[in-house]
């Protein structure tokens, strides 16, 4: 099984979102969890890392306030791993207030966290929920995002 990190870190949001009423299990449950539907250990210890460090980023963002006239401008690393319409709907984001100028640098910083080669707006719809629910008092922006992911997503036909 081809597995990246992304796909372990979705299996677990998507199975670990709705779990509050239940307590939460330790990481060698987790980790027996994630073995035995498929990932490999390198993949299952990566997005582990990936999720402390997205708890612990959360402090380290600070920022001044931004002027409404300030611009992101992405490093040359960013711009070789996040195509054009990934930057786009980053800023995006930011302009319909969604993400705040700290979570965008989270973001980014987790994306480029991912290891993957090829990271799209799909993945980074994901990458966002996930930001946005570690977060707390973002409700609101994380229902707005869940709207953007799944309205997008259900393909209607007309």
């Amino acid at each position: 099984m081809k597995e990246n990190v992304l796909d372990v870190l979705m299996y677990l949001f998507e199975n670990y979102i709705d779990a509050e009423e239940q307590p939460e299990p330790d990481q060698s449950e987790i980790r027996d969890e994630l073995s035995g539907a498929g990932f490999a250990d390198t993949e299952i210890d990566h997005a582990l890392d990936w999720l402390d460090a997205l708890a612990a980023n959360q402090d380290n963002f600070a920022f001044q306030p931004q002027t409404e006239h300030g611009t992101r401008i992405f490093h040359k690393t960013e711009v070789a791993r996040l195509d054009a319409s990934c930057r786009g709907f980053i800023i995006y984001l930011e302009q319909i207030s969604i993400l705040s100028p700290p979570q965008r640098e989270i973001l980014i910083d987790r994306l480029m966290a991912l290891e993957s080669a090829d990271i799209d707006v799909e993945q980074i719809k994901w990458v966002v929920l996930m930001v946005l629910f570690s977060q707390p008092g973002q409700e609101q922006a994380y229902a707005r995002m869940e709207d953007l992911v799944f309205e997008e997503s259900s393909g209607v036909l007309h």
